[in-house]
């Protein structure tokens, strides 16, 4: 990788590194009643259809995939370089999604709510409050990825066929798990790049909505290292001759 791009991925993985370092002291001080910064949160859980409660869910979902694909293109191609950030990506986002499932337990709440279409909980602010709440939002995305009223996703949306934003669909992991190479190693590179802009937006709406302090900085630490990882993609799909997805 040329000097710049090396400059990128180290400043990636810090960033990527001291989010989970900052999330597990979060989340022992959660669980004891602490915030982050010593003060005391509210004894009370999050609501089911809360924005801390969605974003728990619907980001655990999100990072599973990108851990799929990670391991898919480790096996698919030789390339350093690309191994090296799938492994990054894949053990990254494998822990942060423990840290969330983890969340969820914490609160007795479920992992799964059969009536919750995904991304609804971005539209639940200011309408029911985010602690202690019973009550469903109807903004967010429809099953289809179609916005609903009082959503804003910032530009992302779901492709047809995909769960949430930036996500792949079954036909384009299945394409990636048949591609060798420096093909494999740019189709994973794009599909990564649409995934993490969906996964930026998403964590935005957690930093700015969620209530619990651990989350809302877990969700920031994802904004600035996934931003940085962005960079590093582009770079790393310049230098194979190739450039994101419109």
């Amino acid at each position: 990788m040329t000097r710049t791009s090396n400059r990128t991925y180290w400043a990636a993985g810090t960033a990527v590194l001291l989010a989970l370092l900052f999330a597990v002291a979060a989340t022992v001080a959660s669980a004891s009643g602490g915030g982050a910064d010593g003060s005391r949160t509210s004894a009370r859980a999050p609501g089911l259809y809360s924005p801390d409660a969605g974003f728990a869910r619907d980001m655990a979902v999100h990072h599973q995939q990108a851990v799929e694909m990670s391991f898919i293109v480790r096996d698919r191609t030789k390339d350093e370089p690309v191994r090296g950030l799938a492994y990054d990506i894949a053990n990254t986002q494998a822990n942060q999604r423990g840290m969330l499932l983890g969340w969820l337990d914490l609160w007795g709440l479920p992992k799964v709510v059969a009536d919750e279409p995904p991304m609804s909980w971005m539209g639940t602010a200011g309408q029911h409050g985010g602690h202690g709440t019973a009550g469903h939002g109807t903004a967010g995305h429809d099953m289809s990825g179609h916005d609903m009223p009082g959503h804003d996703m910032g530009g992302a949306a779901a492709k047809p066929g995909a769960l949430m934003p930036g996500m792949a669909t079954k036909e384009e992991l299945a394409q990636l798990g048949a591609a060798e190479g420096r093909d494999a190693e740019v189709l994973y590179l794009q599909l990564m790049t649409d995934h993490h802009k969906g996964g930026v937006a998403m964590a935005q709406g957690c930093a700015q909505q969620c209530e619990t302090p651990a989350e809302r900085a877990l969700a920031q630490g994802m904004v600035e290292a996934q931003q940085s990882e962005l960079t590093l993609m582009a770079d790393m799909l310049k230098q194979r001759g190739a450039a994101p997805r419109g």
